[in-house]
């Protein structure tokens, strides 16, 4: 028989991560996560992930910096960061988007 379980996130109590952002449903083969009003700040290192990224933007703007391009993100767009791709944010103004993680970007480390 199917998992038939229905999961309820309420984010006012949701686990935050090392860099801010904040943990909302997970299944076992994709993950939630919000982050919230991130400000902008000092430019951070590129990095890669052992995972796939989908976000979406919800206010504020910033710009994706992914293996040699640039993207700017503006509330209504969202975007892909492949599995393993070299990629930085710069928020430009405050800015709160919603992405998804395949697998599971909190899952046995992968966030660090």
């Amino acid at each position: 028989m199917a998992d038939t379980t229905i999961t309820k996130v309420d984010s006012r109590f949701s686990p935050h991560g090392p860099e801010g952002q904040k943990y909302l449903a997970s299944g076992t083969q994709v993950a939630m996560r919000l982050w919230e009003n991130e400000q902008p700040g000092e430019q951070k290192e590129a990095v890669s992930r052992a995972y796939e990224t989908v976000g979406f933007v919800i206010s504020g703007r910033a710009e994706l910096h992914l293996e040699g391009q640039m993207v700017l993100l503006e509330p209504g767009n969202s975007w892909v960061v492949p599995k393993g791709a070299s990629h930085r944010y710069r928020v430009l103004e405050p800015f709160t988007a919603v992405e998804a993680t395949t697998p599971p970007a909190h899952a046995h480390q992968r966030d660090e």
